[in-house]
């Protein structure tokens, strides 16, 4: 009986190939966490100009700051060299995330006790139409 992950496993074969990432450490290169949403629309390494190995990247349904979200968060500022946080929600979601709730998760990881002083966060909307990023003030 052929496995139902066959053809993934034999992607994966032909990646290994050309792997090149072998070298890279656990750290954020550029000091980054990036919380988003699972959707596949979102590439969060090309849309902010980076590549493996220059940010941490926390996905789950909305964006949203989960307490494992916020652990994960906590753990790359801690320990993985991350000094700056983007909560980036987007456009057309299944959750239906709004900038009032954005706010909300930027400010709770901006007032966690865990969270390394001087860490910058802010919150940000994403336009899977045009892949524009809005900047949410706050």
């Amino acid at each position: 009986m052929t496995s139902p992950f066959a053809d993934l496993l034999a992607a994966n074969r032909s990646y290994t190939e050309g792997f090149a990432l072998g070298d890279l450490t656990g750290l954020a290169a550029k000091g980054l966490g990036v919380l988003t949403c699972i959707d596949s629309r979102i590439e969060p390494l090309s849309m902010l100009g980076l590549q493996p190995g220059d940010a941490k990247i926390v996905r789950n349904a909305g964006a949203q700051l989960t307490d494992d979200a916020l652990r994960s968060l906590v753990v790359a500022a801690q320990r993985l060299s991350v000094r700056r946080i983007m909560v980036v929600a987007h456009t057309d979601c299944a959750m239906s995330p709004t900038e009032a709730a954005v706010r909300a998760d930027v400010e709770r990881l901006r007032s966690s006790a865990e969270m390394p002083a001087g860490t910058i966060v802010a919150g940000f909307f994403y336009d899977v139409k045009t892949g524009l990023l809005h900047p949410i003030d706050d």
